[in-house]
């Protein structure tokens, strides 16, 4: 039973690792293009982090309770947004 919850801490760990370097990664190239959908990005996959920490951190096995979906769909929401704006863009006639 130890080892298991070692286990999960540590996968928890590393997932929450790879959503704030992925967010980095978004953040360094919003920095250079200005270009909302990066920040976008970068703001969904920090908020992930912060789920997949927070569950991490508590007691509770369940990922299905409603405030960490509420916060997983946050996040999924911005990335949808993100894309939503970055198609829709200035449509400028060439005549």
């Amino acid at each position: 039973m130890a080892n298991n919850l070692f286990l999960s801490a540590v996968v928890s760990g590393a997932i929450v690792m790879g959503y704030i370097v992925v967010g980095l990664f978004f953040l360094r190239f919003w920095k250079q293009s200005r270009d909302r959908l990066f920040a976008f990005f970068a703001l969904a996959f920090f908020i992930l982090g912060v789920q997949r920490l927070v569950l991490a951190l508590t007691t509770q096995t369940n990922e299905g309770s409603l405030v960490l979906y509420v916060i997983r769909l946050l996040a999924f929401g911005l990335i949808l947004a993100a894309i939503i704006d970055k198609n829709r863009g200035d449509k400028k006639s060439s005549s």
